[in-house]
């Protein structure tokens, strides 16, 4: 029953409470197991949540909340199994639909009056586009602002607000900053791990001297085909002209035609327009334009590409069995900053936007928000390919090296971190023309100033 679990007085378990919980969970060091695949990858038994904290909310059994999100198969069974604890204490049945065309079909569904409760934005920019558009969205519970005052730095709450008002808070946290390639491979053919940009150059110069073609790519997505390149002009956009020029950018302080940014764009030309670097094992550069961003990075595992630059959630869409570790099949490294002494990262998020005031959604809210999530999210990821900005979290509870890499690169002093660029802007241009743009940057080959030059004609005016 789902109210099977003890409803009581006390607060709600912080996360180093929740840790210890955690942890008597786990299998310990002496049970005679290994870390073979098949232990990494099985469901981890899930720690109860203290129920009082949704005392408020009253009586919500047999409520139902719907969920909309762009988060698909693998990492869907996750997210689902980590509303479990949640289900249990209240009552409410969590509704899940992924769509890989969640960003084009959530506003129509706004604009025809069918929003569901709850949508994971994974764009700040179409957050203000739905505030402004549509009036739809609903301003965050106290509940849910004072978790994000606690767990989150003030930047995660600016980028879940419009015009002063807080209405989505952070769900998960993306380290994009990352070079995927093969440790086998790297030690059988003599390469290291490049620590500076000139240094990766010179390694893709050296593959294709040896006769082999450095790079692969795809930026396929459904309807959301582009963004993966967008990344790519985001990260060297911060390495090239900094993070000043990056804000002064994505805020259009200076025009996205601005000579930096085209100058950005023929560093990403360089290698991803380069016939000699790519697309390795998948056909020429245009073929970047139709590769699913998902599959690109295959060829790695096939020996015939040796770089493939994607985020911290890659992780998850390696086959089952592959090795992801600093000896194995595969790993990342950081994508190196261009001037010495930097160190430059590209992240993003998803940020929990509700479309209804009902108790039982303003209590997902509330636990989407937490600590608790934060770490039964962790426990219920066991083969990686997740981090989160909330500093409740016992990275202790990330299931892989990887993913304690990710963040611990994010909780850096070092790192100078900015949102995804095109995740700000406003919907037409981050989520439309830079998408769409990049896609003609390769099937088209259209230039560095032409791209730049259409994405600035399509910025808002007003």
């Amino acid at each position: 029953m789902r109210n099977s679990m003890r409803r009581s007085s006390a607060a709600l378990a912080t996360g180093a409470a929740l840790a210890l919980v955690l942890a008597s969970c786990a299998p310990s060091a002496d049970d005679g197991g290994d870390d073979s695949t098949d232990d990494t990858s099985a469901t981890a038994e899930l720690p109860e949540i203290d129920c009082a904290a949704y005392d408020e909310f009253g009586d919500l059994d047999g409520t139902s909340v719907s969920v909309y999100t762009s988060i698909v198969e693998p990492e869907q069974k996750t997210q689902e199994d980590s509303y479990q604890p949640f289900e249990d204490c209240t009552g409410v049945t969590v509704e899940y639909e992924g769509s890989r065309e969640f960003e084009a079909q959530l506003l129509v569904r706004l604009k025809a009056g069918s929003a569901p409760d709850i949508a994971y934005l994974p764009q700040p920019g179409l957050l203000k586009t739905i505030v402004t558009d549509t009036d739809a969205a609903v301003a965050a519970p106290d509940a849910v602002a004072a978790n994000v005052d606690t767990y989150f730095s003030e930047s995660w709450k600016g980028y879940g607000s419009v015009d002063g008002t807080f209405y989505a808070a952070p769900l998960g946290a993306n380290m994009k900053s990352f070079v995927w390639y093969s440790p086998t491979m790297f030690a059988d053919a003599g390469y290291e791990v490049p620590t500076t940009w000139d240094d990766m150059i010179a390694l893709s110069d050296q593959i294709v001297a040896d006769g082999s073609m450095p790079w692969c790519a795809g930026i396929g997505s459904g309807d959301a085909t582009g963004w993966p390149a967008t990344d790519w002009v985001e990260d060297v956009v911060l390495r090239s002209a900094g993070p000043e020029v990056y804000d002064q950018w994505y805020t259009h302080e200076i025009p996205f035609n601005d000579p930096q940014i085209v100058e950005a764009l023929d560093d990403v030309a360089d290698i991803l327009k380069n016939p000699d670097y790519v697309n390795a094992g998948l056909g020429g550069v245009d073929s970047i334009a139709t590769t699913e961003w998902d599959s690109a990075g295959a060829p790695i595992l096939d020996g015939n590409c040796w770089m493939h630059r994607a985020a911290n959630f890659y992780q998850t869409q390696w086959p089952a069995g592959t090795d992801v570790s600093e000896d194995g099949d595969v790993f990342a490294f950081y994508l190196p900053a261009m001037t010495e002494g930097e160190k430059p990262i590209l992240g993003g998020g998803e940020f929990v936007t509700a479309f209804s005031d009902r108790p039982e959604v303003q209590a997902f809210q509330t636990y989407l928000s937490s600590a608790d999530w934060a770490n039964v999210k962790a426990v219920t990821t066991p083969d990686g390919g997740w981090v989160s900005a909330n500093n409740g979290l016992d990275t202790d509870n990330l299931a892989t090296e990887f993913d304690k890499l990710s963040a611990e690169i994010l909780a850096d002093p070092e790192s100078v971190i900015r949102f995804d660029a095109s995740d700000l802007m406003p919907g037409e241009v981050g989520t439309g023309t830079f998408w769409s743009e990049m896609v003609k940057f390769f099937s088209e080959d259209k230039s560095s100033q032409e791209v730049a030059d259409a994405i600035e004609a399509s910025w808002p005016q007003s």
